[in-house]
């Protein structure tokens, strides 16, 4: 069973990630985590925080000469920016005098950045964060609540590809399918991990041209008005075996699960897997995929509308899972609300934020769905090694090959 945790904020001086689990003998390195953080910034429509804010990783433990001990993975992505935010966000008491100085950008819109926030953002943790938890500066929320944090998603999401690529050859690769009202041409095949520097050249993750004009020009428009513009993002993973997940226990279905963990990401409003909603209005004969027997003996499906899970299993298909994510809340056309010092009608503070942020979002679902699959591969084929989950997968593979290869007696 794997466990992680991340903790941080936004503006803090690092973001911290650990996890508990991660079987001896992986093969990482701080270089991993350094390309998947990478990858994280790409993206047509970012905002210019990306062109400036570093990720400063440090592998803090668990980790030895490349290869993981067995004990628990630490990292740290340090902020390149906490000089600027040192005041404000200390962690111990500063003088009340430090926090009345002017520290913000000059931009009417903004609020200097050492002052109380007391305007929520609509769509924000804002307002429901700070009546949850008492808290009379806003600040004391968003640092927290802030997409930063996926930062930190992403570095252990690498980590569990490692696992799921390194013990049972399962690899995963996202892509946008649509951005705004604008969606990608049905494909002819699934994007594979073959298709990865590809999509990573993308501007906005696709691999189709035509797509790709389109998107990019959706974002334009958005900026041009001043708006942001949302989003769906698709994550496959390839050669997953079947028999992850479980139909006993509702809490470890395999697509609750992935669900809850897409679901989790910040701006995220909607997740389906396989043809989900579409499915939904198909006939019952025409929804399920048949069980047929393949040309060398083995079973084959005759589709996947479900998306690889079945009674909350894992089937032996590509796991496909979408995420839909809604505009970015923070617009420069400050949306109202109401100061919660005064009582008054207000605008909402603005702060600095991406036009569309799908690109990667994609990546930080392709995280999530990792952390997922190898957390259940790690309970289906568990180990202290490498070596040890790999002989245990080996054997299980081999009686499900034996059994449904079997011919049946009429």
């Amino acid at each position: 069973m794997l466990n992680w945790l991340t903790a941080g904020e936004s503006h803090g001086p690092a973001l911290l990630a650990t996890i508990d689990g991660l079987p001896a003998g992986l093969e990482v390195d701080t270089e991993l985590l350094e390309r998947a953080l990478a990858r994280r910034r790409l993206g047509h429509g970012r905002g210019a925080r990306q062109k400036w804010e570093k990720d400063e990783v440090q592998i803090l433990g668990g980790v030895r000469h490349g290869r993981t001990t067995g004990a628990p993975v630490a990292i740290r992505i340090g902020n390149s920016e906490w000089p600027k935010w040192q005041v404000v966000m200390s962690a111990d008491p500063v003088a009340p005098e430090a926090l009345l100085v002017d520290a913000g950008s000059g931009d009417e819109r903004e609020v200097a950045r050492n002052k109380r926030l007391t305007r929520p953002r609509p769509g924000h943790a804002d307002l429901a964060g700070m009546l949850s938890y008492d808290h009379d500066d806003a600040r004391n929320v968003l640092e927290r609540a802030s997409a930063r944090e996926t930062a930190a998603r992403v570095a252990l999401g690498a980590l569990a590809e490692a696992l799921l690529d390194q013990v049972a050859g399962i690899r995963l690769v996202s892509h946008v399918v649509a951005v705004g009202e604008e969606l990608a041409r049905p494909q002819r095949r699934l994007p594979t991990p073959e298709d990865c520097l590809a999509l990573d050249a993308s501007p906005v993750r696709t691999v189709d041209p035509e797509a790709e004009a389109r998107f990019v020009a959706r974002i334009d428009a958005a900026k041009q008005a001043g708006d942001t513009v949302g989003g769906v993002v698709e994550v496959i993973a390839h050669s997953v075996p079947v028999g992850l997940g479980t139909h006993v226990n509702a809490a470890r279905r395999l697509d609750a699960r992935i669900a809850a963990a897409l679901m989790s990401i910040q701006s995220v409003k909607g997740v389906e897997i396989g043809d989900g909603f579409a499915q939904a209005r198909l006939p019952g004969s025409a929804a399920q995929d048949e069980i047929l027997r393949g040309q060398d003996g083995s079973l084959v499906r005759g589709a996947n509308h479900s998306g690889g899970v079945e009674g909350g299993t894992s089937n032996g298909q590509p796991i496909i899972v979408r995420a839909a994510f809604k505009p970015i809340s923070t617009i420069p056309h400050a949306l109202r609300t109401v100061d919660l010092d005064t009582g008054e009608r207000a605008s909402a503070l603005h702060q600095r934020s991406d036009t569309c942020h799908v690109v990667p979002g994609a990546l930080i679902a392709q995280a999530e769905l990792a952390l997922v699959l190898a957390d259940a591969l790690s309970t289906h084929a568990g180990g202290n090694s490498v070596v040890e989950m790999r002989r245990n997968l080996t054997a299980y593979l081999a009686h499900v090959d034996t059994r449904t290869r079997k011919e049946r007696l009429p």
